[in-house]
């Protein structure tokens, strides 16, 4: 079973986490390219920010389950990474959609949009791929494992 879980656990990862990681990095450049009415691209990378983001809830439950079924939820690698799986997900919720909702809206309502929001974006949008980035190698390296990899 725990095989089963680990791999769900990793393809959720991969399916959910990936699409928002590239499109939320390709959302700052397409808006400052965007005319004004052409938000098309734009607006399809944030609507696949929102829904992969809420795909994304599946990566922690199935980790948990993952984590339960090994016996190793009180593992320090393993804290730290729930900690920082939260605070990506803190971000993304708090700063990065909401953001982009807010520069969707100035582009829609034909306003000019600051440089230095989509440069404030692509800042948050970086630090919430570098905790999963971090999150990651903390799920391979493992410190402290015992598989000897």
């Amino acid at each position: 079973m725990t095989k089963i879980l680990l791999s769900l656990h990793v393809l959720a990862a991969i399916v959910a986490v990936g699409p928002v990681t590239v499109a939320a990095s390709m959302f700052p450049p397409a808006v400052r390219q965007a005319a004004p009415a052409g938000v098309g691209t734009a607006a399809l990378l944030h609507r696949i920010c929102r829904v992969y983001a809420k795909v994304g809830l599946t990566v922690p439950l199935l980790g948990f389950a993952t984590a339960a079924a090994m016996g190793v939820l009180g593992s320090g690698w393993l804290v730290i990474s729930i900690a920082l799986t939260a605070a990506a997900a803190g971000i993304l919720i708090a700063f990065v959609l909401p953001r982009q909702e807010e520069l969707l809206g100035q582009l829609r309502d034909e306003q000019g949009v600051d440089r230095r929001s989509t440069a404030r974006l692509a800042m948050f949008t970086g630090v919430f791929n570098l905790l999963w980035a971090t999150v990651t190698v903390l799920m391979i390296v493992r410190p402290g494992s015992t598989t000897g990899a």
